[in-house]
């Protein structure tokens, strides 16, 4: 848009800031005085989240800003936080009339790590410069470097994604049984809730045994029987599975052969 903001003395402008989570549900805050509705979002007053200075700059390092309030808004809980809804969900931070709906936005970035406590929060905000740090550059290793049915891999992620429903629940052990694939085929692989009070949030598969499904994030002892699970099988990224189990040893993204850097500290054997 064309829209230079503060060119003059008196203008109702806001800030807006619009959060993006990896589950699908959007959230839009201002700090106007009343809500505000345009581009499709309604951006809630009086927000629990207040952005701080941004610093954009153009050079090629990471824009530095942060987000941080108190938990008083009821679209943001200390559970949702805790429980991880939040982590690496995008950012946008912009200026609005609050007249006109004129938008400009300022800053895009993801939520990097967020803390809590006390009834407050502060998140780190990391901006889509810091795409620029990563290395492209593939490094050896013995295990494939690939995601599973990911690029790269090849394989087809419906072809390994089962629904099923939970069947069984140990709190103690944090483990869950689904009627699902077999538990050997699901080590390594991760759990998405389709309802429950973890609905929409994904947990990575600790360890896989007949007693159940070890998760790497803690269960609400409101889970119960009955619940439905988008189930993705996993993978060791060993040569060997890849071969055997998938058929997919073309597209093995390792060097299982290399010798290791123990070669080089190996004592001579006499003849």
């Amino acid at each position: 848009m064309s829209r230079v903001f503060f060119a003059t003395e008196l203008e109702g402008v806001a800030t807006f800031w619009r959060v993006y989570r990896r589950d699908g549900v959007t959230f839009g805050f201002t700090g106007h005085d009343r809500d505000l509705w345009f581009d499709g979002v309604l951006h809630r007053a009086a927000p629990g989240m207040v952005p701080s200075a941004l610093r954009r700059t153009a050079a090629l390092a990471d824009d530095s800003a942060e987000v941080r309030g108190a938990l008083s808004h009821d679209s943001i809980s200390a559970a949702d936080l805790a429980a991880g809804r939040f982590d690496h969900a995008r950012v946008e931070v912009g200026a609005v009339d609050w007249e006109t709906r004129e938008c400009a936005t300022l800053y895009h970035g993801t939520l990097g790590q967020v803390s809590h406590g006390a009834g407050r929060f502060a998140a780190e905000l990391i901006s889509a410069k810091a795409a620029l740090d990563a290395d492209t550059i593939p490094r050896t290793s013995p295990t494939c470097r690939a995601d599973f049915c990911a690029p790269g891999c090849g394989l087809s992620p419906p072809r390994f994604t089962h629904e099923a429903v939970l069947t069984a629940i140990d709190l103690e052990a944090n483990a869950a049984t689904f009627d699902g694939p077999a538990w050997q085929a699901m080590a390594g692989g991760r759990i998405r809730w389709i309802d429950g009070p973890h609905v929409g949030t994904t947990m990575r598969v600790a360890a896989a045994g007949e007693d159940g499904l070890v998760l790497d994030a803690p269960l609400d002892p409101a889970v119960v029987p009955g619940i439905r699970a988008t189930l993705r099988e996993g993978c060791d990224k060993r040569l060997s599975t890849c071969a055997a189990r998938f058929g997919n040893a073309i597209n093995f993204q390792g060097e299982p052969y290399l010798p290791g850097n123990d070669l080089l500290v190996r004592y001579p054997l006499a003849s």
